[in-house]
């Protein structure tokens, strides 16, 4: 089906019969994806989610870095959760995996980009419909986001994060955006436009997040957090 026709299906006319069937089934597929989600990622243990753009090629130097912040954070003991796909989630499950930690991947099937990647432990691959359900599991399991250069998704899910925070809708916890060059502009529109000139965001709402540019500097600024604070689900 083209995109066109998924329009007009969408506008079509039903019934509402037809259309308290379809809901009612429906909830039963969400409440599936979320008793699945909970129950087997209640028992793995404190994790950080690496997020970036499923279409990094494995040559670039974030791709690079991505691997080695799951190397580095699984060396203190912590897993590392992904989307699951290629690119920078294929290079964190690959340093955790190949550096024997627990490695997570969360799967979410897309008409293209999207395809779990072989550096995920046999175990702990989920796979959902529901993006909303996979994104719940991001924010609940996860005790930090390292966030590399990415795309929409990878936006959705910093700005998500940051607004659960500041609302204080979940628990703080650490948030580092890794790549000066990538995310600087961002960050000073966050500061100029959204900030200075138009008071949309507090002073404070800028301390959210970390700015750096290494894998060392990403994993220290988690580990610093959870120096002060007890790791725990974030709601």
């Amino acid at each position: 089906m083209n995109s066109e026709e998924k329009i007009r299906s969408a506008f079509e006319n039903k019934d509402w019969q037809e259309i308290k069937v379809t809901d009612s089934w429906q909830i039963f597929k969400i409440m599936a994806e979320f008793v699945d989600g909970f129950e087997k990622l209640a028992k793995i243990g404190p994790c950080v989610t690496i997020y970036g753009s499923a279409r990094t090629a494995e040559t670039n130097r974030y791709y690079k870095l991505a691997e080695e912040c799951g190397r580095l954070l699984t060396d203190r003991g912590y897993g590392v959760i992904t989307g699951g796909g290629p690119g920078i989630m294929e290079a964190g499950n690959k340093g955790a995996y190949n550096n024997g930690g627990k490695s997570v991947g969360l799967n979410i099937e897309l008409p293209f980009e999207q395809f779990h990647n072989k550096y995920i432990d046999h175990n702990k691959l989920l796979e959902f419909d529901y993006f909303f359900v996979r994104k719940v599991m991001f924010m609940k399991y996860s005790q930090g986001f390292v966030v590399l250069p990415g795309g929409f998704g990878t936006m959705d899910e910093l700005f998500e994060a940051l607004t659960l925070i500041q609302t204080g809708k979940i628990a703080r916890f650490p948030i580092v955006l890794v790549g000066v060059a990538y995310w600087s502009g961002l960050v000073d529109w966050l500061t100029i436009t959204m900030m200075a000139m138009e008071h949309n965001i507090h002073k404070e709402d800028l301390q959210l997040f970390r700015l750096v540019d290494t894998a060392e500097e990403a994993a220290e600024h988690i580990f610093r957090f959870y120096d002060k604070y007890v790791l725990k689900p974030n709601f």
